[in-house]
């Protein structure tokens, strides 16, 4: 069977997305995790911003433009399923900067990205409505006008800085949907009642992002959410299983770490290749 192109990958990415049976997106932070949840079944994924950053031991918001494409290149070259990247504000305040960053997005291969409307580092890091409007408008125009349609993410950042205003959340969203989002995506909703309203308030697929408190898929199936991501989750559960057995050796001198070591060992041996 032949590859899907990158234009075809981008065009399944977006059919993924179906309201009442969302797109269960895992987010590797390297090819091998990508490898391998390729091999578990998953249909796209995304990458993560905080998980590939921890990779480089550095705090998440610390990767540059050129390493967060690179990053992203390298995981598209190594699965043939539909990859989005976490390509935070796009590296820019400006719209002119935002195309810059899509633009290398369809140059990396990629099937999608998302656009933040946060200004990391800042004492109000939440763009004004107007600019992140015509940031995410930057973003879809460099993305639809050319044969690969890039699936375009709008995220709205109120939760994740303790602005819990689900009115201007929901205003935000609307606003990156009429500017041509493909997907709304406000991170750290918790509540149903909160989703709900986010669902039924927009005409776009909408991503909710898996945390602890977040209702279980199926419940988020019934309220119309299109896809379910995980963020740097399932990095940090890695991170968390190698504290956790490097503790146990340390601290009790035993070995029931290895019961998991064996489990990720066949799955590498069935997962992997030599070349």
């Amino acid at each position: 069977m032949a590859m899907p192109t990158q234009a075809e990958k981008a065009r399944d990415f977006l059919q993924f997305h179906k309201p009442g049976n969302p797109l269960v997106m895992p987010n590797p932070w390297d090819i091998g995790s990508a490898k391998l949840l390729e091999a578990a079944g998953f249909k796209a994924l995304a990458t993560t911003s905080g998980g590939f950053a921890a990779t480089l031991g550095r705090l998440d918001g610390s990767v540059s433009r050129a390493e967060a494409i690179a990053h992203a290149a390298t995981v598209v070259s190594a699965v043939d399923v539909p990859v989005s990247a976490d390509l935070e504000n796009c590296f820019a305040d400006d719209p002119s900067g935002v195309a810059e960053t899509v633009a290398a997005a369809i140059g990396a291969g990629l099937a999608g990205c998302s656009v933040e409307d946060q200004r990391p580092g800042s004492d109000s890091p939440i763009y004004d409505i107007g600019l992140a409007r015509d940031r995410v408008a930057a973003a879809c125009e460099v993305a639809h006008r050319g044969p690969v349609q890039l699936v375009i993410t709008a995220r709205a950042e109120n939760f994740l800085h303790e602005r819990e205003d689900l009115d201007d959340t929901i205003r935000r969203l609307q606003a990156y949907q009429d500017a041509g989002a493909d997907v709304l995506y406000a991170p750290r909703l918790i509540r149903l009642e909160d989703i709900r309203a986010v669902v039924s308030n927009v005409d776009r697929p909408v991503n909710v992002l898996a945390l602890r408190g977040v209702p279980p898929v199926h419940e988020l199936a019934e309220a119309g959410v299109a896809r379910i991501s995980v963020g740097s989750g399932f990095a940090n559960v890695a991170w968390g299983a190698l504290l956790r057995a490097a503790a146990e050796m340390r601290d009790s001198g035993t070995y029931g770490w290895t019961d998991l070591a064996g489990e990720g060992s066949k799955a590498v041996s069935s997962t992997f290749t030599r070349t």
